[in-house]
Order: C-alpha cells, then structure tokens, then sequence
C-alpha cells in the first residue's frame, strides 16, 4: 500500500487494485436508463455489477486480497463471514487461485446464496442469526485451524478493490452531479468515496441505509436507533460499520439517508419492469434512495451502482405481486348474491366484459353474515391500473352485487 493520508486506502492503491482486476472480472456497463428517469424524476445512469459471475461487486475486492496472499498463507486458506454475495466472491475467486475456503454464513442467508457458494468449492458453515455471531464461529476456526481472514469490508485491500467501480463510472460515463451508494459495513463507499473525490470532486456521494440497519446513520449522528430484524436488503444488514470506512464515510460522503422496506420493495421490482435486470434488496438500495426522497435528486444526473441481483425467485414473484397490489393493479372484493345454480358463471361472464383478468377465486357459504340462502364470492382480479379497477368495483355495484374491498392484509373494508 502507499502513503494513504489520513485513510486506509489512496487513489493509488485503487489504480494498482485496477490493473490487479484487469481480465480478472467483468468491466461492468454503465447505461443511462430512461425509464427510471422518468420514475424519479432525475437523470438516472446505472452501473451493472450484477453482471459479475458470481452476481455481485464483491468479485472486485475478494479477487484483489487473495491475489496478494502469500504462499503460507494460500496454503492454509481462508475464511470468510458473508450473509451471501462476499462468501460467493472468496468462494469463486479462491477456487480460481487453488486456495481452500471456508465460509460462514448466518443460518437465515437466502438458499441461492448458499447454493451457490457452496457450487464454488468452498466448505459452507452455517451458524447464527446473525454475522455477529457468525463472527464467534469464524474466530473459533481461525484459532484451530490458522485461516487467513477476508474481511468483508473493514480491509483496505477489499476497499481499494471496490473502488474500481468509480474508476469506471469516471471513464465510461458522463459527469454526474450525484452518485448513491449502498452501504452497509462501508467497503463499497469508502473505496468508491475516494474515487470519487480524487478523480471527479464535484460529484456529490451519498450513502444508503435500510431502516433496520442505520449503522452510519448511527455511527455519524450519536442516534441510537435500534439495530436488527428481518429485511430484504440482507447484503448490508451490518450492525457495526468498519473502523477503517467510518472515517472515510464521515469525510467524504456528503450525505446518507435512511429508507424503509416498502422503497427497497419499489425499488427491485422497478428494476425487474422497466430494466429487465435482476437486483436483489441490498443492490436496489440506491434506487430506493430516488424513490423515497425524489425532491432530493429531481433534475440531477445521477449514478446508480446496481451492485447485486442475487435474489431468490420466489421473493422477486411475491415483490411484484407485492407492487401491483400497492398500485392497485390487483384487488380483492368480495361479492354477495342469491345461491341459486348459475351464479359464479354469471359473475366470472361480467368480469370478463369489464375487462377484468380472474386470478383467484373463493367460493363461501357458511359466512354467518351471508344469508342462509346466499353465497359469497372472494375474488382476486387484475386490472389495467386503478382507475380501471375501481370503475370495475363500481360496475358490480350497479349490477347489485354489493362488492366490498378486501386489503392486502385480507381485512374488508368499509362500504364506501
């Protein structure tokens, strides 16, 4: 490493993490995309690290640290801590280089994460709910068996590898007023921050956090707001950021900001409609941000590093399904009438001439607020979008049909 200043990581050392790089790992594109422009409102440019091999950015400084092991090091392995994309980048990069690897992961990590990762070659450890206590597992085997540790963010070698990102952004696009970046334990940001400031200063950084895990927002503030629980951006679920990113963070990122699980919800299922591209809930973080706060970005040229799509299929289905329900592109009402032969043929013959698409139906009886000779119907439709749907709603009305909007959460609600 070179003389850094006052951080772990210089531009020099992102420029030689470069040169490492080069024919090692995918040199990602970085589209403008005009649909999510319309979306948010700014000028939105995306960098693709989902197209890595192994689907993720982490590629970058996982391959930049093995690389610079040396041969006692190589020949005893390494371990790695990872709720999913740093364990796939060690795993793939070790099994390039002939390295054992180990990885521990939390037991909760999404079966493609694991799958995969074990796919690589490396020995697959699953211990704890969290990668704090997965930490507990990882020290017990570097005492026993003497593993080298690859650190997934608190390393300057990992951070000058992640850094290459803006090298390329730099190169490969136009000048851009804004760059927002994911962070969760602050290697992406930090190498990216220094980048960033050294080759192009007036573009503004701006870190990301989802609302279960403000680690920065914490460690920046002296906030104290709770850390833990379930999130679908699992990739920067970090509770304690790195001692060598946190001064970077704190010097060169302009702002962060804080977004829920609904914005990183928008935000995948934005990416999977209007760019045809995976991206898991930690890789769709930056979008989030423009999604949540457009006021802040609106009229801005702005970068986006889509740094992850490893997401299992179902959760992306049930993210979509998700989506056209808040947009009322699907809705459920429930419909009252006389049990008499002929019934559910009518109703299903009317939704059809309404234009209604019939995605699920439920047939009831024994309701004690159904008359003793009457049925209701539950019905689940899909509509063109929300006007359509409620003059569908309003059309059963007319027919007499007394329909009555069911939510989400499967609650009716009030007439009216």
């Amino acid at each position: 490493m070179t003389d850094n200043g006052p951080f772990a990581v210089s531009i020099d050392d992102i420029r030689a993490a470069a040169r490492l790089l080069d024919g090692q790992v995918l040199r990602t594109p970085f589209f403008p995309s005009a649909r999510l422009s319309a979306l948010t409102g700014a000028e939105c440019f995306v960098k693709y690290e989902n197209m890595q091999a192994t689907g993720a950015f982490k590629e970058r400084g996982a391959y930049v640290k093995l690389s610079r092991l040396d041969a006692d090091a190589r020949r005893r392995g390494v371990i790695a801590m990872s709720a999913g994309n740093h364990a796939q980048a060690v795993a793939y990069h070790a099994a390039r280089l002939g390295i054992p690897a180990t990885i521990v992961m939390p037991v909760g990590t999404p079966y493609v994460k694991v799958e995969n990762t074990a796919r690589f070659g490396a020995k697959v450890i699953l211990e704890g709910a969290t990668l704090a206590e997965s930490q507990e597992r990882v020290e017990r085997e570097i005492a026993q068996h003497g593993l080298e540790l690859v650190h997934p963010f608190d390393d300057a070698d990992i951070m000058a590898g992640q850094g290459t990102i803006a090298l390329e952004m730099v190169e490969d696009g136009p000048e851009l007023d804004i760059v927002v970046i994911p962070m969760g334990g602050g290697g992406l940001i930090a190498g990216n921050a220094i980048a960033f400031k050294a080759l192009s200063p007036k573009t503004e950084v701006i870190g990301v956090e989802v609302e279960n895990y403000a680690s920065f927002h914490n460690a920046l503030t002296g906030d104290a707001l709770p850390i833990g629980g379930p999130t679908l951006a699992e990739g920067i679920a970090v509770k304690y950021v790195g001692a060598k990113t946190l001064p970077v963070v704190r010097a060169l990122v302009a702002d962060h900001i804080v977004v829920p699980e609904s914005a990183i919800e928008r935000a995948v299922d934005a990416f999977a409609t209007h760019e045809r591209s995976m991206a898991e809930g930690a890789g769709a973080a930056g979008l989030a941000a423009l999604i949540h706060r457009p006021e802040r970005f609106r009229g801005k040229r702005v970068g986006l590093i889509l740094c992850g799509g490893n997401i299992d299929a179902r959760i992306l289905a049930s993210i979509m399904v998700r989506e056209l329900e808040r947009r009322e592109r699907i809705i459920s009402f429930r419909l009252t009438g006389e049990d008499r032969p002929g019934f559910l043929g009518r109703v299903a013959t009317r939704l059809g001439e309404l234009g209604a698409n019939i995605l699920e139906v439920t047939h009831r009886r024994t309701f004690l607020s159904v008359p003793a000779k009457g049925v209701s119907l539950d019905v689940t439709i899909e509509a063109r979008n929300a006007e359509h749907a409620a003059e569908i709603v309003r059309q059963l009305g007319d027919d007499g049909y007394s329909p009555r909007r069911i939510d989400a959460n499967g609650v009716i609600l009030p007439a009216g």
